[in-house]
């Protein structure tokens, strides 16, 4: 039990997010972090490779930040202080022999492969196996376990069982090795050691969620989501346009949702950021009383209206901020500025967000801009570190994805008293109203360039919308909403697990 205002520790895990890159979930945590008044942070930040420095100033809420870079030569279990402790790591070394190996994990390994390929719902069986797994690397040493000859050999018996069966395709040598390598890098948080703390908070329901079962299996730690994008159908979305082989793909769509569940049934409180979340996180076996809806909130007191910079004046104009990348579908929005410059030869639009992030997208951005003809149109303008200013320099916003949590940009536009053009993904339709905006079908950019047209020659139209737009941000979405929500359910949920722990 707490001390009356002693701060709770809680741990945020986030992957490819805060506070190493930008986004939607970054500006999230980040407001998190530097507001709310009841938590002190350690962040567990899951990335591809080992980053230098935060892009964010950390809050004095902040106290540790931990990064487990999954993909870099060097593992994060190889960084060890030369003490007593690298004498442990040399320990576990020389007692994880081949009979170990065989006799104590490859049964479990066995068994979670096959859970995983009978697409199973049995949880109960899938967490019996992953505690297992942690409490044998609290003994045994992961690089010398996941590496052996026979971890290979389960593995490959087990996956290859589907697709000999049913007779689809088979699996080349390469799928098998890509296969392996993707589970030894998914799993290397089982592998470190984590300092307790109060809750675990992680930022989507995938495999963020080991170091989580990490802290319950250990302390009991009460566990956390946040769903702002459903993971499971970006994933999805994503796994299936990708250039992966059949069997590749089986084995991600697969692991995507038995992990996906296994988060559900572990987690204390799911927290959705739109209602659109809920339908699949009831599909994928979540308990309807562990769900709460928490819409993100902007400071309105600095996303304000401000004056549209003199050398726009004149020129039509529609803004965005979007990392560009495939779910910001940023070549439907290329597109539909075609569609605009028919009626409005010059316009301009301007896009403000990473363009590094995946620079093969960005390149058939620019390929799509020189096609189209639209360089005197169409801007993809790099990061801006001043979001709040971005919005003023347009006439109208937009955004074009095909998946989405509860966007941000969109009511960091309205609180600017920026009319939005929007596709209809995600919480979008339970942000904007018939007067802050319009809603489009995602992938039509004939309807979002007619919108857009619209707005653009319709004065009398976007001056409405814009008050409009601004008053429905300081009614339902500001920021001081967002934080006292975050307040209170830290509290609760650690008060609950509190009590369950308490002798009666």
């Amino acid at each position: 039990m707490k001390k009356e205002n002693e701060k709770l520790s809680v741990l945020l895990i986030s992957e490819g997010t805060y506070p190493f890159y930008g986004g939607g979930i970054s500006t999230w945590s980040h407001m998190l972090c530097d507001r709310v008044s009841n938590v002190d942070y350690t962040l567990y930040s899951i990335n591809a490779g080992f980053e230098q420095e935060p892009i964010f100033k950390l809050s004095e809420n902040v106290k540790k930040v931990i990064q487990i870079p999954l993909w870099a030569p060097d593992e994060p279990q190889d960084y060890v202080s030369f003490s007593k402790e690298y004498y442990k790591v040399v320990n576990k070394k020389e007692r994880t022999t081949p009979k170990v190996i065989r006799n104590q994990f490859v049964p479990l390994f066995e068994k979670f492969i096959q859970l995983v390929y009978e697409s199973s719902e049995n949880m109960e069986a899938l967490d019996f196996v992953f505690k297992s797994m942690w409490e044998y690397f609290q003994d045994y040493d992961y690089k010398e376990t996941l590496k052996s000859e026979e971890v290979w050999e389960v593995f490959q018996r087990e996956a290859t069982k589907e697709t000999e069966e049913d007779g689809s395709f088979g699996a080349s040598l390469f799928d098998l090795t890509v296969g392996l390598r993707w589970l030894y890098r998914f799993f290397i948080p089982f592998s470190i050691p984590i300092e307790k703390v109060d809750i675990s908070h992680i930022t989507l329901s995938g495999f963020p969620l080991i170091p989580a079962l990490v802290l319950k299996y250990r302390y009991g730690t009460p566990l956390m989501i946040t769903e702002h994008g459903v993971y499971v159908r970006e994933r999805l979305l994503y796994i299936n346009r990708s250039d992966y082989s059949y069997f590749i793909k089986d084995l991600l769509i697969k692991l995507t949702e038995i992990i996906t569940r296994l988060s559900y049934y572990k987690a204390d409180k799911i927290l959705s950021v739109n209602k659109f979340n809920i339908t699949w996180e009831l599909m994928y076996g979540a308990d309807p009383s562990k769900i709460e809806i928490t819409y993100n909130g902007v400071d309105h007191q600095k996303f304000v209206p401000r004056e549209k910079p003199v050398h726009l004046k004149s020129i039509p104009t529609v803004v965005a901020a979007a990392r560009i990348f495939e779910l910001k579908d940023v070549l439907t929005m290329i597109r539909s500025c075609a569609v605009v410059r028919k009626k409005i030869p010059n316009v301009q639009y301007l896009v403000y967000g990473d363009k590094n992030a995946v620079p093969e997208y960005t390149a058939e951005c620019e390929a799509l801009i020189d096609e189209l003809q639209l360089r005197n149109n169409f801007f993809l303008k790099g990061f801006h570190n001043e979001p709040h200013l971005i919005f003023s320099e347009g006439d109208i916003s937009i955004l074009t994805s095909i998946s989405e949590g509860f966007p941000f940009t969109v009511i960091e536009s309205m609180s600017c008293g920026v009319p939005v053009v929007a596709t209809d993904v995600g919480g979008v339709i339970e942000a904007i109203d018939e007067m802050s905006g319009f809603v489009c079908k995602p992938r039509d950019p004939e309807a979002i360039g007619a919108k857009v047209i619209q707005l653009l020659q319709d004065t009398e139209l976007r001056e409405k919308m814009s008050k409009h737009a601004r008053q429905r941000v300081i009614d339902h979405f500001t920021l001081g909403i967002f934080i006292d929500s975050y307040e209170r359910i830290y509290s609760s949920v650690y008060n609950a697990a509190d009590l369950k722990l308490t002798p009666q």
